[in-house]
């Protein structure tokens, strides 16, 4: 268990510090706060590929959604927990090195006002990590009594969507915004989303009901209320951030369309 957790934190720090030494001496032109938010977002990349691919490897190998094991969930868990608060620590060096270009010189350490500007900046960001490190990683190892393990691999793969936001905000650091491959991202980040974090739900109540021989639409009534509160929980900001991703597209698209107007007239 330990050396998992070694592992794990040894991985994420090492891979963001060797990538912020190659952009920066490949991309001389980036400042501090460009070559830190793209490591920020390849690493992320990196994580959520290795929870897809491990989500889809334990989804596919359990066939009771109840009561199958499979090694791999408690072993991602240990490595991926020291990623939590390494992002954090990530998130919080791109905060600070954006708000050092718009700072004086007497402002550009690190403070407590620092500390607290990305916190409130980032408040659901830090609350979605602590609570995956202190409340989700006990309960998987600890007290689920060896349940589940189909359902928390499906948790995993709604990660598929992340290397795509992720490779549009780069786009946009690199100029790339009104480019073809941009656009196409964007399509996949729309359609990802929508499959992974949204489609994802009906399919776990599927599943459970094929394993018991109960109707779609009757399996919320044969499970706990703890059960469909918490996946309702977590379904509802995930509508809620896939909307937004849809204005945001409608906007830019609107946006294009009529720069594209104006050159033809």
């Amino acid at each position: 268990m330990l050396s998992i957790l070694a592992c794990g934190s040894l991985f994420f720090p090492g891979l963001f510090y060797g990538l912020r030494k190659v952009l920066k001496s490949t991309f001389t032109h980036w400042n501090d706060a460009d070559v830190v938010a793209v490591s920020e977002r390849l690493v992320s990349s990196v994580h959520a590929s290795l929870a897809t691919v491990s989500g889809l490897v334990v989804v596919n190998t359990c066939q009771n959604v109840m009561t199958d094991r499979h090694w791999l969930v408690d072993s991602f868990v240990l490595f991926g927990a020291p990623y939590m608060l390494y992002d954090i620590s990530a998130m919080y060096l791109t905060h600070y090195h954006q708000h050092r270009l718009g700072t004086s010189a007497a402002h550009q350490n690190h403070s407590l006002q620092t500390v607290k500007a990305f916190l409130r900046k980032e408040p659901l960001l830090v609350l979605h990590h602590m609570a995956l490190l202190l409340v989700f990683m006990p309960i998987v190892l600890f007290f689920r009594r060896g349940l589940g393990d189909f359902f928390i691999a499906c948790f995993w793969m709604t990660e598929f969507s992340t290397p795509f936001v992720s490779l549009g905000k780069i786009l946009i650091q690199l100029g790339l915004e009104n480019s073809k491959l941009h656009w196409i991202n964007g399509v996949m980040v729309l359609a990802s989303f929508f499959t992974c974090r949204i489609l994802l739900f009906p399919y776990m109540y599927w599943r459970y009901g094929r394993q018991f021989n109960i109707p779609l639409h009757s399996v919320p009534f044969h499970l706990p209320l703890h059960c469909n509160v918490g996946n309702l929980s977590i379904l509802a900001p995930q509508v809620y951030w896939f909307i937004l991703l849809v204005k945001k597209a409608c906007r830019l698209y609107l946006r294009k369309g009529k720069a594209q107007g104006l050159k033809t007239e």
